[in-house]
Formats: C-alpha cells, structure tokens, sequence
C-alpha cells in the first residue's frame, strides 16, 4: 500500500519503477504549529517589534493605545511574514548550512507552496491592516521594508556581494521609522537617526555571526564578507562601523531624544562595543566573535530600552 505522505506520479506505466514524490497537502497537515512559528523567525521578529515600539513612544504625538497595539501587531505580522517568504527563497542554501538546516522546509515538514502562502497572505493583510486602522504612511513604509528585504536584500543582493548585509541592513532599520510614522504621519529627523543607528549597527552584528559560520556560508555559495575577502579584512571592517556608531549613538541625546543618562550609558556601551572589535581582531579563535555577536544583540537592546524608559518616566 502506498504511504498517505506520497502519491504517485502521472504517466507511470504499472509495474514499472516509479518514484514517490511527497504529497504537499499531506505535507502541510503534518506541520506542527511550531513550524509556522519558527517560519516568522521569532528571535528577529522581537527585536523587531522591540524598534519599532520604540518609534511609537519617543514620537511627539501620543498615540492611542489600541491603535499602537495593532501598528505593534501589524510590524510583527509583516516582520514574520518576510521570514516566511525569506525561508522560501534560500530553502536549498538552508539545506546546506548547519545553522538553518534544520528549519520546516529543509527538513521536509512543510510543502514549499505553503510556506510562500502563509507568508504572503500574512504580509498583505498587515500592510492593508496598517492602512486601514493607522495611516497610508505607515502602511507605505510597511510595505517598502519587506519589498526591500524580500527582493534587495535576499533575491538580489545576498547570493552576490559581500556587501550584502551593508545595503540589505536598511530593512531592518526600518522599524523605528515606521512606528514613528504610525504616530505622526511623517517622518522626522529622530526617526531618521534612530534608524541610522540600526543601520550601522547591523554590519558588526551579523559579520561577528558570519566568522564564525563562515564554512557554513562558503558551503553554501553565499559571498559573506568572511568568505570573499577573509577574516582580517572583515574584523577591520567591524571595527570601522563600531567607532562609527560611538558618536551616532549619541546622537539621539544632541537632539533631544535622550537625556543624560541615556547618554552616559550609550558612551559607556559604545566604548565597550569597541573594546570588543578590538578583541575580535586579535584574537585567533571564535571565541571572541561570538561573545561580540553576543554583546552586539545586548548593546542595540539597552539602547533602545534607555530612550523607552526615558521618555516614558518623562511622560509620568
């Protein structure tokens, strides 16, 4: 009896050799409700969500509660949602990387089909959600962040430069600018600077990631900075970005959108942001770029959690 998890091709003449190909009906019945969940890269989707509160509360104009919760709600559908779609397009390099290899689609727990349909389906309802409850702005801004990470960032850039994560990091700065447009309905200079501020903090973060996975992004034919131009040139690199991001960090205090305090500790994160890409250079082993990946994810929370809590202990 054939397995209820295949059928059987077309076209094949009983008694001969027929090979069973998976049934992806079948496929997606046998999804577990954390296979979807791992679909919208729910680590990613946090400190996305996490950004874009952030533009909500430091915004002149204070928003409705509800209305913040369902612009909140709308940037972790859309952020899950290009996860989906992401997962979809690099469903074979995943197969070949030891850190992705184990996600639904390379794993065969969920027919490919499926996973671009969830994805779809979820990004277009949050983008006409954003429009209809929020603003068109917001929604606009919605949209721009995915296309550019979908078609930029993955399709485009990832499988061809090393520069890949330099440019494709504009999409995750985006948060911030958003949830600042939820509120205001345009777009200001601290939102600009907030999402500035993620954009040179994504190269460091995610090169600290790519030298120590750098066998597996080499295997899979993807040109991560370690693999084209090596490990010494990209700890350079991380260290150019981490002194940029000394004074950028500050920024948010120049214009007002932090107080002392924040200032204080983001003079004291930076430094030690440097420290770290000064270890990473010179150190011979994974052991440093993986406590900078580390600190990395820790120095761009606190951040933001500083300005939250400044300016809502300013509110009270």
């Amino acid at each position: 009896m054939t397995d209820a998890r295949y059928q059987m091709p077309e076209n094949i003449i009983p008694g001969s050799e027929a090979v069973l190909i998976p049934d992806p009906w079948h496929l997606a019945s046998e999804a577990r409700l954390a296979d979807y969940i791992a679909l919208l890269k729910p680590r990613v989707m946090s400190l996305v969500v996490f950004t874009g509160l952030a533009g909500i509360v430091l915004a002149p104009v204070p928003m409705h509660p509800f209305l913040a919760f369902v612009a909140m709600l709308c940037i972790a559908m859309a952020s899950g949602a290009s996860g989906a779609i992401n997962m979809w397009c690099e469903r074979e390099t995943d197969a070949l990387m030891a850190r992705t290899q184990n996600r639904p689609l390379p794993q065969g727990r969920m027919a490919p089909e499926h996973a671009l349909e969830f994805g779809l389906v979820l990004l277009f309802f949050s983008i006409f959600l954003m429009g209809l409850a929020v603003n068109f702005l917001a929604a606009a801004l919605l949209a721009a962040a995915a296309a550019f990470y979908i078609f930029v960032y993955t399709i485009w850039l990832k499988p061809r430069t090393p520069q890949n994560i330099v440019i494709g990091g504009a999409a995750g700065a985006f948060p911030p600018v958003i949830g600042w447009a939820a509120a205001t309905g345009h777009v200001g200079l601290p939102a600009l600077v907030l999402f500035a501020l993620i954009f040179f903090w994504t190269p460091p973060h995610f090169w600290a990631l790519a030298l120590y996975r750098s066998e597996d992004y080499a295997r899979a034919g993807i040109p991560m900075l370690p693999v084209v131009a090596g490990a010494r040139a990209t700890k350079i690199q991380m260290l150019i970005y981490t002194l940029i991001l000394f004074p950028l960090s500050l920024a948010p205090y120049a214009i007002g959108l932090g107080g002392s305090a924040y200032a204080v500790i983001a003079a004291l994160l930076s430094a030690g942001f440097i420290g770290m890409a000064v270890w990473v250079l010179r150190d011979k082993t994974d052991r440093a770029a993986k406590a900078m990946f580390r600190y990395s994810l820790l120095y761009l929370s606190v951040l933001f959690a500083v300005l939250i809590l400044g300016r809502l202990m300013g509110a009270a």
